[in-house]
């Protein structure tokens, strides 16, 4: 068996990004930024006001002033002629500030009568004027990669771009195998039981950006297995749950190595999950879960989360949080232990309890669960208040 982070490392050599492509700005939401985005223009394109008021000259901005106003300036429109001394224009939000004007003094600061204004008492040494090019100049980038959010569609689109160039979605198949699976809506017979894996592994791919492919049960036979490899043809990541361990059916490492699957590793040090394989198949990434839900799950969170992201040209994922235990925890044997937890605040640090029954089985407790506490190798008795690590789900 092998640590988790030499797993973790072998996992990431074995791909690179998948390449890119152009899409819409509407479609790039949840996509990574490939290239970085230039700015087509600058913004604000003018000085603009920043408040409604009154614009006028830096030398008339003096304590009980009196300005003619001459005119108006509203978004969209501006005041086309240049001020003049002792002149102001009543200005609107965003509205172009006209030539000669260098302040913008707020209309609830300023009394009016007819076409005349008179300054307060006691002067604003704010300009109220948002200056050309103050949020972004033409040519400016938005660095890349980047995971684009909303609020990074907004500026692309203020940037002037109506399309990005986005990591192309990583395609993967998702296989799920055994003589005992049945898909939901079906009738188990005698000793079956329903497929979830599927659903929870092409899921998580896709929340990471991914196209998941759910191919159809294969069975516990190597024709089978055989079929369920060539129907996954084209993807760039085979993820297999089932069938990587070393019983008589156990038979996807070795139909896939028979398929030509260059192994980089199988098993690792960890639990739940310790019967994991990897490796390479022509031009497709393997990775071979355990068939216990949680297992696959664990595997999941660790492997194919951070492979997910390195294809799409993303940094690694962000190390393990802490917390302070919530109560006593025994030793932990030789292998890594991700236990399923829970999280509450706390004074300093969130406060975190593992569930007393942490059989992988249990599928239920994985919905409860808002971590996995780290228990590592040879980690000896914990008492409640020690600074541990998890891994948030």
């Amino acid at each position: 068996m092998i640590s988790v982070d030499e797993a973790l490392r072998r996992v990431l050599a074995l791909a690179g990004p998948v390449g890119s492509e152009v899409v819409p700005l509407r479609a790039a939401l949840g996509r990574v930024l490939a290239a970085p985005a230039l700015a087509r223009l600058t913004q604000p394109p003018f000085d603009a006001a920043a408040m409604d008021g009154y614009a006028l000259a830096a030398a008339d901005h003096v304590a009980g002033a009196m300005l003619r106003v001459v005119g108006e300036a509203g978004a969209g429109h501006g005041f086309a002629a240049s001020l003049q001394p002792g002149e102001a224009v009543r200005i609107f939000t965003g509205a172009p500030v006209p030539a000669g004007a260098e302040v913008v003094v707020m209309q609830e600061d300023v009394a009016r009568a007819g076409d005349r204004i008179t300054l307060p008492a006691r002067i604003d040494s704010r300009r109220h004027i948002r200056l050309r090019g103050q949020d972004f100049a033409e040519g400016q980038a938005l660095s890349a990669p980047l995971l684009l959010q909303p609020r990074h569609l907004g500026l692309l689109a203020a940037m002037n771009l109506p399309e990005v160039t986005v990591a192309r979605r990583p395609v993967v198949a998702v296989i799920a195998t055994g003589d005992e699976l049945v898909m939901p809506g079906e009738e188990p017979g005698p000793g079956q039981i329903i497929c979830s894996n599927s659903f929870t592994l092409a899921a998580m791919a896709e929340a990471a950006g991914a196209e998941a492919r759910m191919l159809p049960i294969a069975r516990d036979d190597e024709a089978a297995l055989r079929q369920a490899f060539a129907l996954a043809a084209g993807a760039d990541l085979i993820v297999s749950s089932g069938g990587a361990s070393v019983g008589d059916h156990d038979l996807v490492g070795k139909v896939a190595s028979d398929l030509g699957m260059e192994r980089a590793f199988w098993k690792v040090a960890m639990r739940p999950g310790k019967p994991l394989m990897a490796g390479r198949m022509g031009k497709a990434v393997m990775l071979g879960l355990p068939g216990n839900p949680v297992s696959a799950f664990v595997a999941a969170r660790l492997f194919l989360l951070p492979l997910l992201a390195a294809m799409q040209g993303l940094p690694g994922a962000p190390g393990p949080l802490r917390a302070r235990l919530g109560n006593d925890v025994a030793a932990n044997g030789e292998r890594t232990h991700y236990m399923r937890a829970r999280l509450e605040p706390g004074p300093d640090l969130p406060m975190i309890a593992p569930f007393s029954e942490q059989d992988s089985a249990l599928q239920r407790l994985l919905t409860a669960a808002d971590a996995l506490l780290i228990r590592p190798p040879g980690d000896g008795p914990r008492a409640a208040g020690e600074v541990v690590e998890y891994l948030p789900l």
